[in-house]
C-alpha cells in the first residue's frame, strides 16, 4: 500500500498530513504527485471528492519550499484558477493547511466582495494566488497584479469554467504568463472543448485518469420519483423528514426556485439556507459555515453555487429539478458518499423533465431505480417517460464504480 512518505514528500508536508489525520493517498494523488514533483505538465481527469486539491497542492508546496525566493511585488509564483468563490476559498484553505509548517504567502481573489484586502495581500507578492477569472482580470486591468513571473499554472474544474463562459478569460490570463512554466489542468469530464484547451496549454503532459467521465460515484444509491411539478415541495419535505437524512443538499435549476424551496422548508420546521450567485459572499459564507457545523440541515443550491461545496458527511442529495446537462448529474450526486460513507441521491422527475432523465441514464449507462411507494407518485409522469432499457442498467444497483475511490473504507483522505 502506497503511503505519503513513499511519494517522497518533504517532512513538513508529511507532518501536516499526519496532523490532519490523513492516512493514505488517493489514486489521483498516487498518480499525479510523482509527475508533478518532476516538473511535468499534467492532465488530470477526476471528479470532486477524489483528493485532487492535495494532488496538486502538495507537490507545488514542495517546489516552493525547495526553491525559496520571494515573489515579485504584485506577482505570484503559483496561479490557481477556479470557477467559483467557494472553490477558490477552499483551495486557498487547503494550501494553508498543508503548508502550515512552511513559510507560505498566499492570497485569494474573487468577486462579490470589496477588493481592498485582496489588493493589500498582493502588494508585496505571494507564493500562491488562487483566483476566479473575472476578479483576477479586473485587478490586472487596474495594475494590481503582475503575472509575468508565474512558475506554475493550475486550472481546476476546467470543464465547469468553460461551461460558465470563462474560456476567453482563461485565454487572456494565459497570454500574460511566461511561456516557460508548469501547467496543470484538472477536469471531471473530457469533452472536445477541454481536449482543445489542453492541447493548446500543455506540453507533453502526463495524463492521470482515475474516474471515467461518464461513471457515477461509488457507494451512491440512486432513485427517481415521478411526481408532478405542483407536488415537488411536498415530496421534498416528506423526504427530508426521514430520520435517515442527517445533512442534505437540494439542487434546483433556478436561483429564484432555490429561494422558494428554502423558505418553504424553513416554514415547515427544517433549517435550510439557499446558496446561489445572487447571494452576497457574506451570506454564502454564513450558509456554508452553518451547513458544515450542522446548524443548517439543508443547503438548497444551484449547480454553479454548489461547486466548491466539500463536506464529507452529506448523507443525501435531492434533485428537486433534474439538471439539463447530464454531466451535472454526476457532479451533483458526488456531493454525497464521501470518505468511505454511503449516500443517497434521489431525483424528482416531472413530465417536463423526462427527456433529461433519459439523457442522464444514457450518460451513466444504467436505468435509475424508480421509487413509487409514496403518496405523491404520478403514474402519468412515469408512463410518459417511455424509458428504454439501457445497457449496463441495474434496477436496484448502486451507482457505477468510481475507479478513483478505492482503498480502505473509512480511511481519512486528503481533499
Amino acid at each position: 500500500m502506497t503511503s505519503f512518505a513513499d511519494l517522497k514528500l518533504a517532512e513538513p508536508l508529511l507532518r501536516a498530513l499526519h496532523e490532519e489525520g490523513y492516512t493514505e493517498p488517493t489514486p489521483i494523488q498516487v498518480g499525479a504527485i510523482p509527475h508533478l514533483l518532476h516538473g511535468r505538465d499534467l492532465l488530470g481527469l477526476a471528479q470532486t471528492g477524489t483528493g485532487k486539491t492535495a494532488a496538486f497542492a502538495l507537490p507545488i508546496l514542495q517546489r516552493l519550499s525547495s526553491h525559496r525566493h520571494p515573489a515579485k511585488p504584485k506577482g505570484a509564483r503559483v496561479l490557481v484558477l477556479a470557477p467559483t468563490r467557494e472553490l477558490a476559498s477552499q483551495i486557498d484553505a487547503s494550501f494553508v493547511t498543508y503548508g502550515r509548517h512552511m513559510r507560505l504567502s498566499h492570497a485569494v481573489v474573487f468577486g462579490g466582495v470589496g477588493q481592498g484586502r485582496q489588493v493589500d495581500a498582493l502588494r508585496r507578492g505571494v507564493d500562491v494566488l488562487v483566483a476566479a477569472p473575472g476578479r483576477l482580470l479586473d485587478l490586472i486591468g487596474q495594475g494590481h497584479i503582475d503575472l509575468s513571473s508565474v512558475e506554475v499554472l493550475v486550472l481546476d474544474e476546467a470543464d465547469r469554467m468553460l461551461d460558465m463562459g470563462f474560456v476567453r478569460d482563461i485565454r487572456r490570463v494565459v497570454s500574460m504568463l511566461p511561456r516557460e512554466r508548469q501547467t496543470l489542468l484538472f477536469s471531471a469530464t473530457m469533452p472536445k472543448s477541454i481536449a482543445e484547451l489542453a492541447s493548446g496549454l500543455l506540453r507533453d503532459p502526463a495524463r492521470v485518469e482515475v474516474t471515467p467521465p461518464s461513471t457515477t460515484v461509488e457507494r451512491v444509491r440512486q432513485a427517481v420519483m415521478f411526481v408532478e411539478e405542483s407536488d415537488k415541495k411536498a415530496a421534498t419535505l416528506m423526504l427530508l423528514k426521514s430520520p435517515k437524512v442527517q445533512r442534505a443538499i437540494v439542487f434546483t435549476l433556478m436561483k429564484h426556485e432555490a429561494n422558494k424551496v428554502s423558505e418553504f422548508l424553513c416554514k415547515s420546521g427544517i433549517v435550510a439556507e439557499a446558496i446561489h450567485g445572487n447571494k452576497s459572499q457574506g451570506a454564502r459564507e454564513r450558509a456554508m459555515a452553518g451547513f458544515r457545523s450542522g446548524q443548517v440541515k439543508v443547503l438548497v443550491a444551484t449547480d454553479i453555487a454548489a461547486r466548491g461545496i466539500d463536506v464529507d458527511d452529506v448523507s443525501h442529495v435531492f434533485n428537486y429539478d433534474l439538471p439539463n446537462v447530464p454531466e451535472s448529474y454526476v457532479h451533483r450526486i458526488g456531493r454525497t458518499a464521501r470518505a468511505g460513507r454511503d449516500g443517497w441521491a434521489v431525483s424528482l422527475c416531472d413530465s417536463e423533465q423526462r427527456a433529461w432523465l433519459r439523457d442522464i441514464e444514457r450518460e451513466i449507462g444504467q436505468n435509475i431505480p424508480v421509487f413509487a411507494d409514496h403518496p405523491h407518485h404520478s403514474e402519468g409522469a412515469r408512463q410518459s417517460t417511455k424509458r428504454p432499457p439501457v445497457l449496463g442498467g441495474g434496477g436496484g444497483q448502486r451507482g457505477g464504480r468510481n475507479q478513483g475511490r478505492g482503498g480502505r473504507p473509512g480511511a481519512r483522505r486528503a481533499a
